[in-house]
């Protein structure tokens, strides 16, 4: 088995760490990762991943100092050994995976169409990254569509939560929303959801110069602004942000010119991680990390067993449909191949309208 690892503090730093796949303990299963997709909201994890433990997801081999910690992603894997009575090789599962050639699972609460990892150092982690979807169990499943499943589904299902946060809110009395980072792929899924929702506030789009004909292109939003345009924006209508960069810079100064009309600010990834020093316009009082494992249990609690997650597969499939319009996949082999494109994912260098997957061979 082999694992890409990074270093937790400094994700520039990584490396290919190669080991003998363990023997499997009653009740365990060898998984076989098939393929997995890389995005910026994997640059997320690995960034905050102290804060809110997306290190403890899976364990680094050949750890002596505790430094080194892989980056969960989304993908697809194989049973390849079974010591599980219900769980028999040839099962194929969607879900959270390391980036990793195998990964040793302990399934429970195994039902036809999925299963949790009951591995002792995961029982504290939110539910939702726990959980498995056993493909071949399920109607809905479409093959053809498994790179979009990995490449959108985990941002899709964000934009649904955000969307439906706000809502919930009665968008805390703004007419107007702005979403900072507007050619990530999540902004583009809250996009969507606005343009379902006929009850949703106006909407502006902020991006780079360099991407902002591409956003406009998107028809997507009702206003496209870049960075440098922030007073232009009219500061005397109520405003929620909804904000994927991360950037210090841009947020501290968005707030200081809104002010009191700054309503609420949800601070959902980094993609400008390497500016996240808030300034002193920053509203802290009305802004907060805006979890979606959170938000998913608070309405699994509210709608009962299995509606969100219908909700929000109902929504993804509309909007992977949508985003064949402006969204390519590229291919790339073996995890020797994430290494080379790993840096660029971090840099900020890959583009939004190109969905990486990693397709391992072992």
């Amino acid at each position: 088995m082999q694992q890409f690892q990074v270093r937790k503090d400094d994700l520039l730093r990584h490396r290919l760490v190669d080991a003998t796949a363990p023997q499997l303990g009653d009740g365990e299963v060898l998984l076989a990762i098939d393929r997995f997709a890389l995005t910026a909201n994997n640059v997320t994890y690995g960034v905050v991943g102290e804060k809110i433990g997306y290190w403890n997801f899976f364990v680094p081999l050949e750890n002596d100092d505790g430094g080194w910690g892989i980056i969960p992603v989304w993908g697809f894997a194989d049973v390849t050994a079974s010591n599980h009575p219900d769980v028999p090789v040839g099962d194929r599962l969607y879900g959270y995976f390391p980036m990793a050639s195998h990964l040793v699972m302990k399934p429970q609460k195994v039902s036809e169409t999925r299963l949790f990892d009951g591995a002792e150092h995961r029982a504290a982690l939110p539910p939702v990254y726990n959980a498995y979807g056993r493909v071949r169990g399920q109607a809905d499943y479409e093959p053809e569509f498994d790179d979009a499943r990995m490449v959108l589904y985990p941002l899709y299902a964000t934009s649904f939560c955000l969307h439906d946060f706000f809502s919930d809110n009665g968008w805390f009395g703004a007419g107007r929303v702005i979403i900072v980072s507007a050619s990530s792929k999540t902004a583009i899924g809250v996009a969507y959801a606005l343009a379902e929702d006929q009850n949703a506030p106006a909407s502006i789009g902020m991006t780079s110069a360099r991407n902002v004909e591409a956003v406009r292109a998107l028809g997507l939003y009702d206003t496209v602004l870049t960075y440098d345009e922030i007073a232009s924006v009219d500061a005397s209508r109520p405003t929620v942000i909804i904000d994927m960069s991360g950037s210090g810079a841009v947020l501290s100064e968005l707030h200081a010119h809104l002010g009191d009309n700054m309503r609420y600010c949800s601070n959902v990834g980094v993609t400008h991680w390497d500016d996240n020093e808030m300034g002193p316009g920053f509203i802290r009082e009305r802004s907060a990390m805006f979890f979606a494992p959170g938000h998913i249990q608070k309405r699994a609690s509210d709608w009962g067993p299995g509606v969100f997650e219908q909700k929000a597969f109902d929504f993804w499939r509309r909007a992977a449909e949508k985003s064949k319009a402006w969204l390519t996949y590229t291919a790339v082999d073996d995890l020797s191949g994430a290494e080379t494109v790993f840096d660029d994912l971090v840099a900020g260098r890959i583009s939004p309208h190109n969905g990486l997957v990693v397709r391992l061979t072992f």
